[in-house]
């Protein structure tokens, strides 16, 4: 059982912690900490979670294994080297941070002091998402081509004009830092990394605060392109779509923190004028939070790594920083 804390102890942390707290024999939450302690003292008293009064209390405690970290993005690469110099295992919530070079170092650091770091990925325990690689690495859908998504909603709206959400600095590129990195990290583990990228990024809607309306186009070190949308003043709605040689998969709905359907359309090569109409595919009901809290505390216990210097949760930060280069010089920007 790894012992965590949860730092950050809003409407996110609050889901994190519920998709396990009492029903898993793998991690249990014991304490926490939180900028706003008296808007989380009674739900913590609720849930057996001890407040400290900072991190770094939590940091010195040695009845804790691990720390979870669900605090605004720039915080996440000092808090994590923090944790790996305490020894601390780390779960930190998507992205890994916003600069590339940072989020390599507290990678490295959790490397060197052998504490297992994990970012929080969910859609990468997503049945659907396995079945489709799965599609890809058996020859079912051909030779991989493109790949495309948006990741949409009303987030804009959301928070207030001072709220850190608004922070152009704390969301660059607007809605990617909350949304499409993952729709990002779901094409890495489909189509491998990014070479380079096209954006474009704008704030339609309001007069203040982060842009609204941001769209790129990227091309894949093994041949592929993609696209990706995201729309932050919309209603909901988000999709990923891989076209194949012989055929597509699409995922989408709008809700999609529950267990994905998936369409799959193929060619019949021996009706090649035949418009073949797609077969809807269910999976058994998971909770990808729990997995995905799980999946770390199994490697944490065992003290074997999942995030890596030279791994995908740090391409993707790099994958963000040539968004935000691209949009601000229109051009197409190489990945670091």
């Amino acid at each position: 059982m790894i012992r965590a804390a949860i730092v950050g102890i809003g409407t996110w942390g609050r889901n994190l912690v519920s998709s396990v707290q009492g029903t898993s024999e793998r991690i249990r939450f014991v304490a926490g900490a939180t900028r706003s302690p008296d808007k989380a003292r009674e739900w913590c008293a609720q849930h057996g979670i001890r407040l400290a009064d900072t991190y770094e209390a939590l940091l010195a405690d040695p009845s804790i294994d691990a720390v979870v970290l669900a605090t605004p993005h720039s915080m996440h690469c000092g808090q994590i080297v923090a944790a790996a110099n305490a020894g601390k295992h780390v779960f930190v919530e998507k992205p890994l941070g916003l600069d590339a070079r940072e989020a390599s170092a507290a990678v490295q650091a959790c490397a060197e002091r052998k504490v297992t770091l994990a970012v929080g990925y969910n859609w990468r325990f997503q049945p659907a998402l396995r079945a489709a690689r799965q599609m890809l690495d058996d020859g079912t859908l051909g030779k991989l081509l493109h790949v495309e998504g948006n990741f949409c909603g009303p987030s804009a709206y959301r928070s207030s004009r001072e709220h850190w959400r608004h922070d152009r600095d704390e969301v660059p590129a607007g809605g990617m830092t909350g949304r499409g990195v993952h729709v990002v990290d779901a094409m890495l583990f489909l189509a491998g990394q990014i070479d380079s990228v096209y954006a474009q990024s704008d704030r339609l809607v309001h007069d203040y605060g982060m842009d609204d309306t941001t769209s790129m186009l990227f091309r894949f070190r093994g041949g592929p392109t993609g696209y990706l949308g995201t729309v932050i003043a919309t209603a909901e709605t988000w999709r990923l779509q891989v076209f194949g040689s012989r055929g597509w998969v699409e995922v989408g709905d709008v809700e999609h923190l529950h267990t994905w359907d998936m369409k799959v359309c193929r060619i019949d090569p021996a009706d090649l004028h035949r418009k073949a109409r797609p077969e809807l595919r269910h999976f058994a009901k998971a909770s990808t939070e729990r997995a995905e809290l799980e999946h770390f505390a199994d490697a944490a216990a065992a003290r074997r790594p999942i995030a890596l210097p030279a791994g995908d949760e740090v391409h993707n930060v790099a994958v963000l920083e040539a968004i935000v280069r691209s949009a601000r010089d229109a051009k197409r920007v190489a990945v670091a």
